[in-house]
Parts: C-alpha cells; structure tokens; sequence
C-alpha cells in the first residue's frame, strides 16, 4: 500500500533536509502544507508534490540548514 501523507521524518528524510531546516522553512511560510491528525503534523502526497513545484520555481536565498 502506498502512503498517503509523511511524518515529518519520512518527510525530511524523503526530500534531503533536517527537521531544523523544515522547521525553519514552515516558519517563514516556505514549508508544505501541513494537516494534523490530533497532535501528529503530516504532510500528504499532494502537499509535498505541491511544496517541490514551488521550491523549483523559488528564487534561490539564505541557504537553508540540511545538517542532521
């Protein structure tokens, strides 16, 4: 079965970034979509599909952290 939203982990892991760095990102309003199930945030396969297309279009600035 193919899932159909990541945690933040599989999100973070699945794209190449820290959870700091997609803390950061949400923070200043560049992160995906989020949706919560209780207390849990999750991003669907849409939102991440979503947030790739407007992360190739953005212009490039401050580097974002990717240390784990």
């Amino acid at each position: 079965m193919d899932h159909q939203c990541f945690t933040v982990s599989e999100f973070c892991e699945a794209h190449r970034i820290s959870k700091a760095g997609f803390y950061e990102l949400v923070k200043n309003g560049r992160g995906p979509r989020l949706m919560r199930i209780g207390r849990k945030p999750l991003v669907s396969v849409e939102a991440a599909a979503e947030w790739r297309r407007t992360m190739e279009c953005a212009p490039i600035s401050a580097p974002i952290s990717n240390a784990r």
